[in-house]
């Protein structure tokens, strides 16, 4: 093995969650759990990933320049692919046995990865389901949402909709100006709690449902607010026909030569973890 690779820390030692915890993700839709990582966990993989994402982007359009998703982050997926540092980050046992005890199932894969870097200046994360945009059957997928850096609110901080992931798909549409006119509205009508963050720390984590209705605001700060994504779904989870072309895409792009009706295992999901 690389000898980098083996200084960096294995993150497959277990991280115990109370049964509280479990029963207030699965009635609210999301959760927000302290020291996932240790600072020198963090510090040994900040910067791989930011690199990572950095170059990937180098080429990308001024900000200004951008729609309104362009203005939200940097976004670059399947950093596990990109880089073997990375990729140590994503598949660690750690988060995968989280994800599992959240969802209450026996094991877990991986979906995709996304590093989402906020930057300066950077717009708002619309309110969106996740899994609106992914071609599976059953609701057992969940996202991490772990920050690189110390965030405060000013940074973009992800906001949760809670019991929202209990109504399935709310609506039809891709993140732009009419799903945020749509979503605000929605909130609204429906009175519906929204959960907040004035603070979160390296190394902490949230962790919600696919159909979470969850956005961020913008970034006005100088910083650049660093947050890496890691999406699971349940091992033997099921591919549906795609009803839109985000959905066609991702079954191309990450379940490689299944079709509907298929159980989403390729050499893009490789298992995490299983009890």
């Amino acid at each position: 093995m690389n000898a980098i690779l083996q200084e960096l820390p294995e993150l497959d030692s277990f991280y115990h969650l109370e049964k509280t915890q479990i029963n207030s993700f699965q009635d609210k839709g999301y959760i927000k759990l302290n020291n996932i990582c240790t600072n020198d966990e963090i510090s040994s993989y900040k910067d791989i990933l930011k690199n990572t994402v950095l170059d990937a982007k180098k080429d990308e359009l001024p900000l200004e320049d951008r729609d309104l998703y362009g203005k939200a982050f940097l976004q670059v997926g399947n950093l596990w692919k990109r880089n073997e540092q990375a990729k140590k980050f994503v598949l660690a046992k750690r988060f995968g046995k989280i994800a599992a005890d959240l969802m209450g199932v026996d094991g877990v894969r991986l979906y995709h990865d996304q590093g989402l870097y906020k930057e300066a200046s950077g717009g708002i994360t619309p309110w969106h389901q996740d899994q609106y945009y992914w071609p599976v059957l059953e609701p057992h997928t969940i996202t991490m949402w772990m920050p690189m850096v110390d965030l405060d609110a000013n940074m973009g901080i992800v906001e949760f909709a809670e019991e929202s992931h209990k109504k399935g798909p709310i609506a039809s549409l891709n993140i732009s100006q009419e799903s945020l006119d749509f979503y605000d509205n929605y909130v609204k009508e429906n009175n519906t709690s929204i959960k907040n963050f004035d603070s979160i720390n390296a190394g902490d984590a949230t962790f919600h449902s696919g159909w979470t209705l969850h956005r961020a605001g913008e970034n006005i700060t100088g910083k650049m607010r660093e947050i890496m994504t890691i999406i699971f779904i349940a091992d033997g989870i099921t591919i549906k026909e795609p009803e839109q072309d985000s959905q066609k895409s991702d079954m191309n792009k990450f379940f490689p030569g299944k079709k509907p009706g298929d159980i989403g295992i390729t050499e893009m999901n490789p298992l995490i973890y299983k009890r």
